[in-house]
């Protein structure tokens, strides 16, 4: 059997603001830009991995999701608590002086953790975590 990762899902909160950090910020390319009834949904990915997306969707998409548990979903991305995104490179230091470069907001500079990898942190314009690790 072979199972691959195909599409994840981040929340965003600003469509033009995820759009530049995850276009101009991470170089990912823009796969698909859809509008419906005032939503937004961008799939972005690696140019080199066309089979690997990240899908950013507006929280209130989901019509089974209330408006407490919306609120609370906009609390906690603001926090940086509710989704996270682990990516990886081969040249941690190159790669976070770039993103740093954007003015993208800096959670960790490169560090080697305590469990053996090395990586960095951002967030997002949302406030999603995004972890970027050293390849070995």
């Amino acid at each position: 059997m072979e199972i691959t990762i195909h599409s994840t899902f981040l929340p965003h909160t600003d469509p033009d603001a995820a759009l530049a950090f995850y276009r101009d910020a991470l170089g990912f390319e823009v796969r698909n830009d859809v509008g419906y009834d005032g939503m937004r949904w961008i799939t972005v990915g690696p140019a080199d991995r066309p089979g690997t997306s990240i899908v950013l969707h507006p929280p209130a998409a989901d019509p089974g999701i209330t408006d407490d548990e919306r609120r609370t979903i906009t609390e906690m991305m603001a926090k940086g608590t509710y989704a996270g995104l682990l990516l990886a490179t081969t040249d941690l230091d190159d790669t976070f002086q770039q993103i740093e470069a954007t003015g993208a907001e800096v959670v960790q500079e490169p560090m080697k953790q305590d469990y053996g990898v090395r990586d960095c942190a951002f967030r997002d314009p949302a406030g999603n975590m995004i972890r970027i690790q050293e390849l070995r």
